[in-house]
């Protein structure tokens, strides 16, 4: 048993600590609105106040929140961040998805500790996290990972080394471009297909049956033709991630047209306040 500090209780973390405690670690958590921790306490957990006092002690310390500001407010606010608490050879994990130079950031300041850093972003969503199948891609060292091991297996079926600090980040970001490149095209091609005879529903069920099809991209097909916008992964977010992977991609002097084509699709889909749906909303904008 380990003592893990879980930052950030969304519909992820809430279910990510939640399988922490059912492998029966000691699991102190922290929340922005205390409320959310309530699920958690009735599991076991502790309540800290501040990012501060529960990383304090721990041997793990993992951070699942929205993006690079709330990241950084979270490990290194001056009154209550996390890295002020944590010890000697603790880890630090970022699971969020976030640029790969606040992930390096975020290292460096761990290291002034004399802590260790893992980058672990997840694919999957709240389904997965439920049921301990997410995919991690770690960046860092291989031995902090296999010190790691153990505590972030028990949410995820793969835990994958993926390289060097901020590798998980860059990996990340590309994983999540692919897919809203592939949403983007499905949503265009469902309105072509149904304004030539063939109804969305059929189509989607149709294209489904093709290999280059993969499951969640068909799931998504299928929530587009239902009109199913109940938000797992919300165009906010995924327009987020695209924004980050461009100026990424332009520190790094990677050509990206695909993605500026799809980030422009899901910010059409914002400007029509469509922003807090799940991706599949993208379809309206070509309905």
């Amino acid at each position: 048993m380990q003592h893990i500090a879980f930052l950030g209780l969304g519909a992820m973390g809430t279910r990510m600590a939640t399988q922490l405690v059912k492998a029966g670690h000691r699991v102190t958590v922290w929340n922005r609105n205390p409320a959310k921790a309530a699920p958690l306490l009735t599991v076991g957990a502790a309540l800290a106040a501040t990012p501060r006092d529960a990383a304090q002690g721990a041997d793990i310390v993992i951070s699942m929140v929205t993006d690079d500001a709330a990241a950084r407010a979270v490990w290194l606010d001056g009154a209550t961040g996390a890295v002020a608490g944590l010890r000697p050879g603790a880890i630090a994990v970022e699971c969020s998805t976030v640029t790969p130079g606040w992930v390096r950031q975020l290292a460096e300041a761990a290291q002034s500790r004399s802590a260790q850093m893992l980058d672990a972003p997840v694919a999957g969503s709240r389904p997965q996290a439920e049921v301990a199948q997410l995919i991690l891609m770690v960046g860092g060292e291989a031995d902090t990972l296999e010190q790691a091991r153990p505590v972030l297996g028990a949410m995820a079926a793969k835990v994958l080394h993926v390289g060097a600090i901020g590798q998980g980040a860059v990996l990340k970001l590309a994983a999540n471009a692919l897919f809203a490149a592939q949403l983007l095209s499905l949503a265009e091609l469902l309105g072509f297909l149904a304004r030539n005879g063939c109804p969305a529903a059929q189509a989607a069920d149709l294209l489904a049956e093709f290999p280059i099809v993969a499951a969640p991209v068909a799931g998504a097909a299928r929530m587009m033709a239902a009109g199913n916008t109940t938000p797992l992964f919300t165009i906010d977010l995924i327009e987020k991630d695209l924004a980050y992977l461009l100026d990424t991609g332009r520190v790094s002097g990677a050509d990206l047209p695909g993605a500026s084509a799809a980030r422009a699709a899901f910010q059409r889909a914002q400007q029509r306040s469509l922003g807090s749906a799940h991706v599949s909303g993208i379809a309206a904008v070509f309905a």
